[in-house]
């Protein structure tokens, strides 16, 4: 495992599965803290999670993919929680959503400075985003948020964002995305794959065919999978190409990640 921490900062949830009867930990933020995990960073998970038993057992699951939970905290109340069901046409609808501690969480000072030495971090979905984005201002971290799910205040070192599946919708992101200040920008538009650019040519990347289970957490993977390659210095194609194989890895099993799955009854 590498010895440059990276960090990851906001959500986590437990994802319902109505239509399954089965639960899984999961989470923009915590989905990629688990990948990058996985892809051999040593990665720290900054959230909260309630004083109840999904929140034990997100720190247990966390704990069992070496996430460093060092700066998780514990918050009077309960854990973040997500029911998904399918409509009649087959796809994945929200039916309930209730983010629990996560909607109070900002880091403690101590956690600020903690964040300010890291090599890099990403932030999910987390209301402050701006706020700590403001205090980490002149820290040589760099910083990748999901505008997807997060107000784009520009000046990232990489904004992902996320468009139906339409390349023009993908273009004009990208435009906005660039002309926010964000030094890179990638636009994932479903079966049509993703784009990014840095200012220069515009790349593209396909998917990658598998027999798809479940497609909750693949945006996530794939910020996981690009991140990777992008920390390794490796051309901005390859990103991208990263991204999309790890994605797909992810549509082949239930939730963002590979875990001991929980029925309804006993999550």
């Amino acid at each position: 495992m590498s010895d440059e921490l990276l960090a990851t900062v906001g959500d986590n949830c437990i994802d319902r599965y109505l239509h399954l009867n089965k639960s899984a930990v999961g989470g923009n933020a915590v989905n990629v803290a688990v990948h990058l995990s996985q892809l051999n960073w040593n990665c720290a998970y900054f959230g909260a999670v309630g004083d109840d038993s999904d929140g034990h057992r997100t720190r247990d699951v966390l704990r069992a993919n070496r996430v460093d939970l060092g700066p998780l905290t514990t918050l009077p109340g309960i854990t973040s929680f997500t029911n998904l069901d399918i409509d009649e046409t087959g796809d994945r609808i929200i039916t309930q959503e209730d983010f629990g501690v996560c909607a109070d969480y900002y880091p403690s000072d101590e956690d600020i400075a903690r964040l300010a030495a890291k090599r890099h971090i990403h932030i999910g979905w987390f209301q402050h985003s701006s706020r700590l984005r403001a205090r980490l201002a002149g820290a040589a971290v760099t910083v990748s948020q999901d505008v997807a799910v997060n107000p784009d205040d520009g000046g990232l070192d990489i904004a992902f964002g996320s468009v139906g599946p339409s390349m023009t919708a993908a273009r004009d992101k990208i435009d906005a995305l660039l002309r926010a200040g964000n030094k890179i920008a990638v636009v994932t538009c479903g079966p049509l794959g993703s784009v990014a650019s840095d200012g220069g040519d515009l790349l593209t990347t396909g998917i990658k065919p598998v027999d798809v289970v479940d497609t909750t957490g693949a945006g996530d993977t794939f910020i996981a999978g690009f991140l990777d390659a992008w920390l390794r210095a490796a051309p901005l194609q390859h990103c991208l190409d990263a991204g999309r194989d790890n994605a797909a890895k992810t549509c082949t099993h239930l939730g963002g990640f590979a875990q001991a799955y929980e029925s309804l009854g006993s999550a």
